[in-house]
């Protein structure tokens, strides 16, 4: 097992984050780091639970009805704030998730992220060790700050250095087939492009209003959910024009899939406008399905990769339709997705939930010929 330090993302295992520990309410922190914790509020840290998040519930019950569980596992990394996380976590113990529970309702919190301590490396998935000091916190700063409430160390976390903190949960989830679920495959150790380099980009705004800063690093975490226009950077989209064809070109210049959640859908839209007249073409879907025997299955059950068709890290995608642009002509295409895919909004019963059949653009692009 290798130790690392940290700084800020997802994942899930048996190993638990090392223990429950008591965490200030997030709600403490807005009186000095007021636009910091607005962006936070209505970020998916914020709203993990399964009271908060339709689409984990769907998924949860599901769970619950068929295996029977009483243990919310899930909580290692949707509510690791809670008081009985161990129980959650240690085999043979009964602990489910409860809306009338505050520190469930915490979910990600605040304190929780800023007391990772180290990460500890594991084949299922990381661990986050959190330190026993309550008001003693981490930070991504250049020196020591001072504050009349609580403690900040700015020198002393690795993790928070190179921007990956996020790896202890957004790491990677292998399920207890050795499938592993759900992986971002990103190097511990990069220091340029990191987690929060991209999705905690700098933004306008004090993080303080005891110390003033022109900027802050963004709470509210861009991602697939939401703020997702501040990632679109990342992926290019270009044509190439052939005779009797051309080649819509995506390329993903991130270190990660497009999609890593493998109910998401990624879908390429292709419209051909020319005079008064505009030609839909065929889409293209982007999927990375799991599943069992050879058909698709939830996560806990699944045993293979049945379809990958998802854009991977540092892919160039060329996509070709067989149709002759002309002068004059204009190609209108559009990259999203679906945070379910739609084949599955049934089974979980979502077919009725906004943000489980809204189709989310990520990046628009046309071009005249």
């Amino acid at each position: 097992m290798k130790t690392i330090s940290l700084i800020l993302l997802l994942g899930i295992s048996i190993f638990a984050n090392d223990s429950a520990h008591e965490f200030a309410p997030s709600k403490e922190c807005q009186k000095c780091h007021t636009q910091i914790y607005d962006e936070f509020y209505g970020s998916m840290h914020a709203n993990a639970t399964v009271d908060k998040d339709v689409i984990h519930k769907a998924v949860w019950n599901k769970q619950v009805v068929m295996t029977k569980t009483e243990q919310y596992s899930c909580g290692k990394c949707h509510t690791p704030t809670a008081d009985n996380l161990d129980k959650m976590l240690k085999p043979g113990e009964k602990a489910m998730p409860d809306a009338a529970n505050a520190t469930h309702q915490e979910a990600i919190s605040c304190a929780y992220c800023h007391r990772i301590e180290k990460i500890e490396e594991h084949k299922q998935s990381n661990t986050n060790i959190i330190s026993k000091t309550p008001k003693e916190y981490y930070g991504a700063g250049r020196s020591s700050l001072d504050s009349p409430y609580h403690k900040i160390k700015t020198d002393e976390n690795k993790n928070f250095k190179n921007g990956n903190i996020c790896v202890g949960c957004h790491s990677h989830n292998v399920n207890k087939a050795g499938l592993n679920l759900c992986s971002t495959n990103v190097n511990s150790e990069m220091n340029e492009a990191n987690c929060v380099s991209c999705h905690m980009p700098k933004v306008e705004g004090s993080f303080s209003s005891i110390i003033e800063t022109k900027t802050h690093a963004f709470h509210g975490f861009a991602g697939a959910h939401k703020n997702s226009d501040m990632l679109s950077k990342y992926v290019n989209i270009s044509i190439t024009r052939n005779i009797d064809n051309f080649i819509v070109n995506i390329d993903n210049r991130s270190s990660h899939a497009l999609l890593l959640h493998p109910a998401r859908m990624a879908v390429l839209k292709i419209s051909v406008s020319r005079d008064a007249k505009t030609t839909e073409l065929e889409k293209e879907i982007f999927v990375r399905v799991i599943g069992k025997d050879g058909e698709p299955a939830m996560p806990w059950m699944a045993d293979s990769v049945i379809k990958d068709t998802m854009i991977q890290a540092n892919e160039k995608r060329a996509v070709k339709r067989e149709f002759k642009l002309q002068k004059g002509d204009k190609v209108d295409v559009i990259l999203g997705w679906f945070l379910v895919n739609p084949k599955a909004l049934e089974s979980l019963e979502l077919q009725n939930e906004k943000v489980a059949t809204e189709f989310k653009v990520f990046k628009k692009e046309s071009f005249s010929f």
